[in-house]
């Protein structure tokens, strides 16, 4: 059960069921898009080997390419792609805590950001690191911009809100990461259709998690949504598509609160 108070404005449901449709498309084909995930692994890595972490139990969670596993080789890694990050982690019978917990994406798509915190935070050892990264508030402009194009007069919700990375600060504080840094970066990624974009977005469980989704798009707004997006193409007929990745770092305190 969800904390009281907590608006369901998402569901754990359609949020496992976006990373398995993800996992099925990149099955089927070896061009799904992957450069997000790609992205988070290598610049968790390059944290990692930065701050000189050498970690003997990692934990990864969610879309996080392959640069860590590359990173320790010969290191225990556990994968909690099924877990409820909104609970106290459920690993079976592993109950011994992680001196690294990295998080890929999941966290835009929570209802109780600041629990999910402090169950990543407890599943540390004391002095564990903790990196997450995820799809920030500044992402996808062209897209929100051609979503309001289609339906001028009652546009439906059909892209979940985003976590301003100006509040990130507070919610680490109270849950409770010691030494919390926040940053963020932006990656522009180059479109010749709104079509390729949306499917690259499904590509990397990108797309919404809504507890109630809005109905789908009718043909005559699906064509207004292509048309407004491309409306700013450059020369080459390509729109330029921005996404934002927000990072958390912090440890647990050698006091293990």
């Amino acid at each position: 059960m969800q904390p009281t108070g907590v608006p369901q404005i998402f569901s754990l449901a359609r949020r496992r069921r976006r990373g398995q449709r993800a996992a099925t498309r990149r099955l089927r084909s070896e061009n799904c898009a992957r450069f997000l995930a790609e992205e988070i692994g290598t610049d968790m890595a390059d944290r990692l080997a930065f701050v000189r972490a050498d970690p003997d139990k990692l934990l990864l969670i969610g879309q996080i390419g392959g640069a860590i596993r590359s990173q320790f080789p010969s290191k225990p890694i556990t994968y909690g792609h099924a877990l409820d990050l909104e609970k106290p982690y459920d690993l079976g019978n592993l109950t011994d805590q992680f001196d690294f917990v990295g998080i890929g994406g999941q966290l835009d798509a929570v209802n109780d950001l600041p629990g999910a915190l402090i169950h990543a935070r407890n599943a540390l050892t004391p002095g564990g690191l903790v990196i997450a990264s995820f799809v920030g508030g500044a992402s996808l402009p062209r897209l929100r911009a051609a979503m309001m194009a289609a339906e001028p007069d009652r546009p439906a919700a059909r892209i979940h809100p985003l976590v301003d990375p100006r509040a990130a600060p507070g919610l680490l504080q109270r849950a409770g990461w010691k030494d919390p840094v926040v940053d963020t970066y932006t990656l522009n990624v180059r479109y010749s259709s709104l079509d390729r974009l949306v499917s690259d977005l499904r590509d990397q469980a990108q797309g919404n998690a809504f507890a109630e989704p809005a109905t789908p798009l009718g043909q005559a707004a699906l064509q207004r949504a292509r048309e407004a997006f491309l409306d700013g193409a450059d020369a080459d007929g390509k729109v330029t598509e921005t996404f934002e990745i927000i990072t958390l770092t912090g440890r647990r305190s050698l006091a293990g609160t």
